[in-house]
């Protein structure tokens, strides 16, 4: 029965410490529980020794190759054979003895070719035997060799023994069912397309920090709708239209929140607030306005006029200066003014800011922040007085950027070149400049806009002053 083996090339995996061993069977021993392997390969290296015995206690696994056609069988009393078509990783240089059990013997039908290839690892474990090499070379110089230097005598050793043996792509080849591979692949392609829907259905979404996790409605854009259209949109950092209105539409707006309780003093000062508050960031926030800079108070000029435009204006200069603000206030010595004006003028006086009521009291150095607050909507004729060219040429000459807070619509470019512009509740259709538009919310309830015809949502968000590009 055991003769029934001999020639048949075989796969033995000894574990990971003697590693596995490819080989034609030369001989099967039932009594000593022994087999033989001639021209043997031990971890896809060629050995040495022309025979390896192994015994059965230290056989793992034992796989019939079925690729007896490669190896030649010796004639002629000749006991070579022809190197067999397998292979996969190791080392040389070892004579081992092993057997297989009877339950080994049983695995030699299989006809599966993969072989799993472990790590190298030491040759010494029980039932192996490891005979001593004689070294071709003898320590410095002995008789028995060349002379070694001492890397090579710690590092060389065995390393370039079987570098000359040409790695065997076709016995490797041989050993891969490719027939298996590609019925299971094709049984695979029905179901492939289903499988990858389903899959992606289960794949759970990922989304950004930025992002909603929870399902809407899709945004729109245009939220502000107007009876009367003043002939420009604009829209916010998000993308929502804001329309302008003619100045007469604003009017009837202001008029319908003061008939609901709005008053104007409550608006100069919700106006005050934003403005300043616009002023502050603008002169640089928190990284000018510290306790520990006190010796760089940044300076603001106030041009105002005797009407709401400048009551709005002194409002603003009045809460700068409640935050430590250099604030001059630039208004003429009108004989009658408004009443609001008069009251924001006495709020003005028990802060810590000047008034004066000429020019040549400004300063002459560049300020840091100029606030025009000159035009009206009422009186545009305003521009042809004395006081109005002196104060509008004093803010061209000195440079500093200048912030226009409510100014009118005109067909004539602003005398005073404007580097910002802060419109209230909505835009007005101003003319083109290079001035950024900005909105300031002024407390308008939703309720009023829909009283005057307009629907409205809110496009300030968190905010009480919003940039405005145009549309």
């Amino acid at each position: 029965m055991a003769a029934d083996w001999l020639g048949s090339v075989v796969s033995i995996n000894c574990g990971l410490t003697l590693g596995v061993y490819q080989g034609e069977v030369s001989s099967v021993d039932g009594a000593g529980q022994t087999i033989s392997l001639r021209q043997p390969y031990h971890n896809g290296v060629r050995c040495s020794v022309p025979e390896v015995t192994f015994s059965a206690m230290d056989i793992k696994e034992l796989k019939f190759l079925g690729i007896q056609n490669t190896v030649t069988k010796p004639s002629s009393g000749q006991g070579n054979a022809t190197e067999p078509s397998f292979i996969s990783a190791g080392h040389n240089g070892q004579s081992h003895k092993t057997t297989h059990s009877h339950a080994a013997t049983n695995r030699f039908h299989s006809s599966t070719a993969p072989i799993s290839i472990p790590r190298r690892g030491s040759s010494n474990s029980r039932g192996l035997m490891v005979p001593s090499q004689k070294r071709n070379c003898v320590r410095n110089g002995g008789a028995g060799g060349p002379v070694r230097s001492k890397d090579d005598e710690c590092f060389g050793d065995g390393t370039n023994e079987d570098l000359d043996t040409d790695f065997d792509f076709e016995g490797n080849l041989a050993l891969f069912d490719k027939a298996a591979v590609f019925s299971q692949i094709d049984g695979s392609n029905g179901h492939k397309a289903q499988r990858h829907s389903t899959q992606a259905e289960l794949k759970p979404q990922s989304y950004r920090h930025n992002e909603n996790i929870l399902e809407g409605k899709p945004v729109v854009y245009r939220q502000i709708t107007v009876p009367q259209h003043g002939g420009k949109d604009y829209c916010t950092d998000s993308g929502l239209v804001v329309p302008s209105i003619p100045y007469k539409l604003h009017k009837r707006l202001l008029e319908a929140a003061e008939r609901q309780g709005l008053t104007p003093e409550r608006r100069l000062e919700m106006i005050g607030v934003c403005s300043s508050q616009m002023a502050l960031s603008l002169l640089g926030g928190p990284n000018r306005l510290t306790p520990k800079n006190a010796h760089q108070r940044p300076t603001v000029v106030l041009l105002c006029g005797p009407h709401t435009q400048g009551a709005q204006g002194i409002s603003c200069g009045r809460h700068l200066a409640n935050h430590e603000a250099e604030v001059i206030l630039f208004l003429p010595g009108f004989v009658k003014m408004k009443d609001s004006v008069t009251s924001e003028v006495g709020l003005y006086s028990r802060s810590s800011g000047l008034q004066v009521a000429s020019v040549r009291e400004l300063p002459v150095s560049p300020v840091d922040l100029v606030i025009n607050c000159l035009d009206s909507h009422e009186n545009p004729l305003l521009r042809e007085q004395s006081w109005y060219q002196s104060a509008a040429d004093w803010a061209n000459r000195n440079r500093a950027p200048v912030l226009s807070i409510d100014p009118p619509i005109s067909k004539h470019p602003q005398i005073v070149e404007a580097k910002w512009t802060l419109s209230l509740g909505l835009p007005l259709p101003l003319a083109e400049n290079e001035s950024r538009l900005y909105l300031c919310d002024i407390g308008i309830p939703k309720l009023v806009f829909s009283e005057v015809g307009i629907s409205y949502h809110s496009p300030f968000g968190c905010k009480f002053v919003i940039p405005l590009h145009p549309a």
